[in-house]
């Protein structure tokens, strides 16, 4: 069932990475990482249309053939290791709105998360669609020992709590729930890209599966991505 918004759906992939070079055409598990994505893209039922946005003639390819529309080119200025995402996600949003095609949110769907489902994007979409909130983004439970209430910031030589309490909360059992983002899913309202935040002022979380996460940053999360799919994680467009 479509989501009551008209909502993009994005899958950025540029041609440089430090961190993994040549990753988004790179073979993960036999095919490429990119197609993960492309896959969970295609199978959420949420999303209007999704665009591919590249710099790159061989990833852009390589996104058709995947079923991405590829609609423009990334500037080359907004494929640098240094570009934010911001911009890339408003270049995206402006450029089809020039051309007359108008969209209530962006689903930012980023190919280094290659274990998330289409179900997650459809959850997330489905959170934003309640109508309570600007944005909404994919999480995952962060472990009781690094908990704000538990952590401490340096400042002048002493530590300080990261919430700004004089004192930690004593017992575990105690501690509130915290999270933190697992990169898989951002969706966002037209009006806060517009404004100039990916968040907003009121953001949402959806929690996911911890044994289905990795983040591609470094050679060694490759590795991990490997075993995890060897091991039976399914592909991205499982519900």
């Amino acid at each position: 069932m479509q989501s009551a918004l008209r909502v993009l759906g994005l899958v950025p992939a540029r041609a440089g990475s430090k961190g993994i070079p040549g990753k988004n055409l790179r073979s993960l598990a036999g095919k490429p990482l990119l197609a993960y994505t492309a896959e969970a893209a295609r199978a959420a039922r949420s999303l209007a249309r999704v665009v591919l946005s590249t710099e790159d003639e061989r990833i852009a390819e390589l996104g058709r053939r995947l079923g991405l529309d590829v609609p423009f080119r990334r500037p080359a200025e907004l494929a640098r290791d240094d570009a934010p995402m911001l911009p890339v996600v408003r270049h995206a949003l402006e450029t089809l709105e020039g051309r007359g095609e108008r969209y209530d949110a962006v689903c930012l769907l980023q190919p280094t998360s290659p274990l998330r489902r289409a179900a997650d994007v459809d959850r997330c979409v489905a959170r934003l669609a309640e109508g309570d909130v600007d944005a909404v983004v994919s999480v995952l439970p962060v472990p009781h020992e690094h908990n704000p209430h538990w952590v401490f910031v340096e400042r002048d030589g002493l530590l300080h709590l990261a919430t700004g309490e004089g004192e930690p909360i004593p017992r575990r059992q105690e501690l509130p729930p915290a999270y933190h983002r697992d990169g898989s899913v951002y969706v966002t309202r037209r009006e806060a890209i517009l404004a100039g935040s990916l968040f907003g002022r009121r953001l949402a979380g959806v929690a996911m599966d911890p044994s289905r996460h990795v983040n591609l940053d470094q050679e060694d999360d490759w590795q991990r991505a490997e075993r995890l799919l060897a091991g039976g994680g399914a592909a991205g467009a499982d519900r």
